[in-house]
Formats: structure tokens, C-alpha cells, sequence
């Protein structure tokens, strides 16, 4: 059982020689960034800033993910392990989290595309650019977007039954897209949904 993190005391830098193993993943998506490693100050540090700072274990000093190149990551929660000797930190990325440019540094792109999306799509209801398909649809408001989305769903049932695979594709695409939509008209993120979907599970909820 994971716990919620607000200081340093009582963690267990001393298994790892003064280090513990820092999971960091995106907020939002739920997709695994990077593995650093932290210790009692780069944890103070980052508690304190609200932004991720790290032990490197070959330049042996702190580093402050981002400092020189704008990547830099807002920490939403930190939780621990039930051994207290390992942290997983969810973050919203202001950037790639791998020095090669890549997202993650484990090339996991899973969530990535929707995260993109909601994040779009935020900026398209807050700043309503004309011409926008998606401004036109939180502008129209709710009816307008239910409207859509059961459209949508009948489009990928009618793929389903007689249109063939790409079309499944394409039309269930179109679904999540305006699914999107409405969760930001309602104020909802999909990582509402995972973590809906995660509790589930944790009862039993196979199904």
C-alpha cells in the first residue's frame, strides 16, 4: 500500500546507502518517465519547490530536472512504499523527461497521444481559437457534444457489423476524440477514468 509523501522524515535512505529509487510517471497519462534516484536533500528540495530535483550517482551532485533545458517536472503527488524505501512520483511534464529528447526514458509512448489531446483540447475550451471544430463544439455546449458522442458510438457499432477493421479504427478514434471533449466540458480527465478503473480492479472487478 502506497502512502502519501509531505516529508522526508521517516524514509529509509540507509538501504540504499543513503539513496532511494525515485519512479517518476505522468500524471495524467499514468505512462512511467524515468528512474532516478533521490536523497534526503534532492527529496527536501523537491518537496519544497514543488519540482523534481535528483541525486546523480556519477557527477555525484543534485540536479534539478530541467534547470538548463526547460523540461521541468510539477510534482502532484509523491507516494511511498509500504517498505518506505521507494518513491513514485506523479508529475506533469513541461517537456521530455529523456536527455535524447524522447518522452520517456523507457520509450513508452502508451497515453501519450491522449494526454496530447486532453492537453489540447484544454488549451481550445480556455482560449476558444475561431475555426477550431473543437471550439465550435464547447461553444455549442453539452447537448451539442452528447449529441456527438452518441453518434459517434453508433458509427462504431455500424463498423463493427458490416464496415471491417480499419473503419473499427477510425470511427472508435472519432469516439475518444469527442469522448475528450466531453470530459473537458465537464471538468474530467481520463486519468479520473484510470483511477476508476484501477479501484475496480483492486475489488475484483475483472469482471
Amino acid at each position: 500500500m502506497t502512502q502519501t509523501l509531505r516529508s522526508v522524515e521517516n524514509i529509509d535512505f540507509a538501504k540504499g546507502d543513503g539513496l532511494v529509487a525515485a519512479v517518476v510517471r505522468d500524471a495524467r497519462s499514468g505512462a512511467v518517465l524515468m528512474l532516478a534516484w533521490m536523497n534526503e536533500e534532492s527529496l527536501a528540495k523537491t518537496l519544497a519547490t514543488g519540482e523534481t530535483w535528483f541525486w546523480s550517482r556519477s557527477r555525484r551532485e543534485l540536479w534539478h530536472k530541467g534547470a538548463t533545458s526547460g523540461a521541468t517536472q510539477r510534482v502532484v503527488k509523491i507516494a511511498t512504499d509500504c517498505d518506505r524505501d521507494a518513491l513514485l512520483i506523479d508529475v506533469e511534464p513541461r517537456g521530455p523527461a529523456c536527455h535524447t529528447g524522447e518522452r520517456s526514458c523507457f520509450g513508452d509512448r502508451s497515453g501519450e497521444a491522449l494526454a496530447q489531446l486532453m492537453s489540447t483540447l484544454r488549451q481550445r475550451n480556455e482560449e476558444r481559437p475561431a475555426g477550431s471544430y473543437s471550439t465550435s463544439l464547447f461553444e455549442r455546449g453539452r447537448p451539442a457534444i452528447l449529441k456527438k458522442v452518441g453518434e459517434e458510438a453508433a458509427e462504431v457499432i455500424v463498423a463493427v457489423a458490416a464496415e471491417g477493421r480499419e473503419r473499427v479504427v477510425s470511427e472508435t478514434a472519432d469516439l475518444l476524440y469527442h469522448l475528450s471533449v466531453l470530459l473537458v466540458a465537464e471538468g474530467i480527465d481520463w486519468s479520473d477514468v484510470y483511477r476508476e478503473l484501477e479501484t475496480r480492479s483492486a475489488k475484483g472487478g475483472g469482471r
